[in-house]
Formats: structure tokens, sequence, C-alpha cells
């Protein structure tokens, strides 16, 4: 039951990372949060003190609960620490074969009875399970970004995830303050399946002169209600990030409407990124 899990890891200190141990640790939750980079580590713990500081600022979180909230998170720099975790969210970068060998691992270390989920934006849940000796136990769980704001996960079911896991992983989301929505293990899921399709003929606009990414953008806010350009949130996104999701919708799927824009590519060779990188379809330094 969702109500017995007190103790979470979190594998990855990036951008997601922080964010969903921010939101776990605001519930109430203990939280490992682990990172083989102490740099990463100490980045992730200033912007969630950032973040919370922000929160109190506008009103929605008591000083005393930014303070409490801080001291829930425990940081570290091996997932050895996670041996007692009761549920853990993996947060690293986009790499099958990396979150792969991972979950083998966490599989060797975790109580039989831990669910291990993972934040991956596309990756097979399916492939991810059938790594570890309890496949049932494994799934997905995509929190949006910025996690701390956004109000949706998206919970995937591999091929063998039992309605237990499921269930747990919903009652979870419930005392996140989260809406979960569940999706099936196909490339993309549902949020990605069809924001990226979206961001990637955006791109192609701009290769092809249709219009400038401010026109593009404008566009898209004031003819569609979007509350953010989908040049603007590619940069949010990443443009790495943005174009490696792609890349597994075309493989999984093999269908050439996934194809990447060329432009997105060559930016990404380039190591324009977006604001990660100051530089994007906009600048921001």
């Amino acid at each position: 039951m969702a109500d017995a899990i007190a103790r979470i890891g979190v594998i990855g200190a990036g951008t997601m990372g922080n964010g969903i141990a921010q939101v776990f640790a605001q519930s109430g939750f203990e939280v490992s949060l682990v990172d083989a980079a102490e740099p990463a580590l100490a980045r992730a713990r200033g912007a969630i003190d950032r973040s919370l500081a922000k929160l109190v600022e506008k009103g929605k979180l008591a000083p005393d609960a930014r303070a409490a909230s801080l001291g829930r998170i425990k940081t570290a720099t091996t997932v050895d620490v996670l041996a007692d975790a009761d549920f853990v969210v993996e947060a690293i970068y986009e790499d099958a074969r990396a979150k792969t060998e991972l979950f083998a691992q966490l599989d060797r270390l975790t109580r039989a009875d831990v669910i291990l989920s993972s934040n991956t934006s596309s990756i097979s849940i399916t492939v991810l399970g059938a790594a570890t000796k309890r496949p049932d136990q494994v799934l997905g769980m995509h929190f949006m970004n910025p996690v701390p704001l956004m109000t949706l996960v998206e919970l995937i079911r591999g091929q063998a995830t039992s309605d237990a896991s499921m269930a747990l992983a919903r009652g979870l989301c419930e005392r996140l303050g989260k809406t979960a929505v569940e999706a099936a293990d196909y490339p993309g899921f549902i949020a990605n399946r069809i924001l990226m399709p979206m961001i990637n003929e955006a791109v192609f606009a701009v290769m092809e002169g249709v219009g400038t990414p401010e026109a593009i953008d404008t566009v898209m806010k004031l003819g569609m209600n979007h509350p953010m350009g989908p040049l603007t949130l590619a940069d949010f996104i990443g443009l790495d990030v943005c174009l490696a999701i792609l890349d597994v919708l075309h493989d999984g799927l093999g269908d050439p409407k996934y194809r990447a824009c060329p432009l997105l590519r060559r930016m990404v060779a380039a190591g324009h990124l977006g604001r990660k990188s100051d530089r994007g379809f906009y600048t921001y330094s």
C-alpha cells in the first residue's frame, strides 16, 4: 500500500531528479538523492533550496516547511544507500543501456518487495523490467518539468507490470498531489508521442523559412492558446533530449513521420542545446 511507503530513492540529480526529490520531501517522505557526481548533488541542493524559497515568497509554503523539506533530503554518490528504500525513482540521462544496467543493479540491491520506477520519457519499461527478476514491479513514472509545478504524472505499464504495482504508484501520486494518467508501453508513451512531432514540425518550419522562431511561437500561443511556443519549449526541455526522443520514436515505430529535422540534429551537433547551453532557437546569455 502507498501509505506504507516512507523512504524514497531518487537516482540522478539533474533537473528532473532534483524536482522529484523536492516534491517527495515536501510531501513528508525521507529522500535519498543519488548521483555519481558530487558537484551535481551540490547544484541539486541549491536548486531545491531556491525552488522552495520561491514557494515561500508566493505564500504557497510556510518557512518552517521549507526547512523541514530540505532536512528530509540526504545525498549520496553510490546507490548502496538505497538498500533500505521503500520505492525507487530512476531519473538518469536517456540511455537505454545505462538504465538497464542500473535496474539490474537495483534489483540485486533493494528488497524484493520494492517497486523500481523510471522517469524515462521514451524508453521501453518492458525492456527495463526484463533486466530484473521483478518485471511485475517495474513501471514508468514520468513526471513533467518543472516537477514542483506540473501536476501530471504519466504512469507507464510494461508488459509484465502488475495491477498492484500500478495501484501503489497511483496512490503515491495522490500523496504528492499529482494527477496520474496511465499510458501503455509504446515509444514516447502519450505525452511525447504527441508533443515531439509538433516540436519537430516547428523546427522544419524554421528550416524551410516558413516563419521565424518568434513568429511560430506567437502563432501557437495566440492562435492555439498554448502557454508556451513549441520552440521555446524545446529550448526549455533541451534540444538534445528532444532529438533523443524523436530517435526513439523513429526507431521504435519505424514511421518516417518521426524523422528528426536535420536542423535539429545540426543544432545539437553544434552544442546549441537550448537554455542549458545558453543558446538554442533563442539566446539566453
